[in-house]
């Protein structure tokens, strides 16, 4: 496993790249909250195991893998793209935005970015764009575990600022329980208005609002 995932950066090493920063957003999909994207600058030949994309591990594992992470890392930037941006420049772009913010806030400059999936065009740094690359490259799989455990325990946070939406449990995507919950107790300020179904959601409640307006006038 260690070699399958240190591939990619053995490649670049031969090259004479020997700062590797790995690049991998989270919350592309979710109803509520930010993108969030983590830069991770391991150390060279840096493997522990269990490095694997975030979403096949299991929370505790995250966590543990998380703590090992920061200890060991050269550097960690996280930046975060919050609900009311994506609805203005839409997800793919508030996604580029945090990973090249993420980039920039590093304080170790790196010679290559290995990233998940994303071109950055106007990214100044030779970069690889991997698909599928926190399953296939240490760096991307942990700078993946970084900005999960990092969104996921924000999420955590809004559950008590939020009591009733369970965003503990589905941490702000798209289940039935989420989906229940908004019909019950509303739309947030932080939930993206431009996905569905929350688009849906508030187009109904205005369309009921204007008819309503209209029969009150007629009365």
């Amino acid at each position: 496993m260690k070699d399958k995932m240190l591939e990619y950066e053995r490649s670049l090493y031969k090259q004479g790249f020997d700062l590797i920063a790995g690049v991998d957003e989270v919350g592309r999909g979710p109803l509520y909250g930010p993108v969030v994207v983590a830069a991770v600058i391991l150390p060279k030949d840096y493997y522990v195991d269990g490095l694997d994309d975030s979403k096949k591990l299991t929370p505790k594992k995250r966590d543990k893998l998380y703590d090992i992470i920061l200890e060991n890392a050269l550097d960690i930037s996280i930046f975060e793209v919050s609900a009311q941006e994506i609805d203005e420049i839409n997800i793919l772009n508030a996604t580029k935005k945090a990973m090249y913010n993420a980039i920039k806030g590093l304080k170790t400059i790196p010679n290559h970015v290995l990233i998940d999936a994303v071109n950055l065009e106007d990214l100044t740094i030779p970069f690889t764009s991997i698909i599928k690359g926190d399953a296939k490259s240490a760096s991307i799989a942990a700078a993946s575990i970084v900005a999960k455990v990092h969104r996921d325990r924000m999420l955590i946070e809004e559950e008590k600022i939020h009591p009733g939406y369970g965003f503990d449990k589905h941490k702000g995507y798209g289940t039935k329980l989420h989906i229940e919950k908004i019909k019950e107790l509303g739309v947030l300020e932080n939930h993206r208005k431009s996905f569905e179904p929350i688009k849906s959601m508030l187009n109904g409640s205005e369309e009921i609002e204007k008819r309503n307006k209209r029969k009150n006038k007629k009365d």
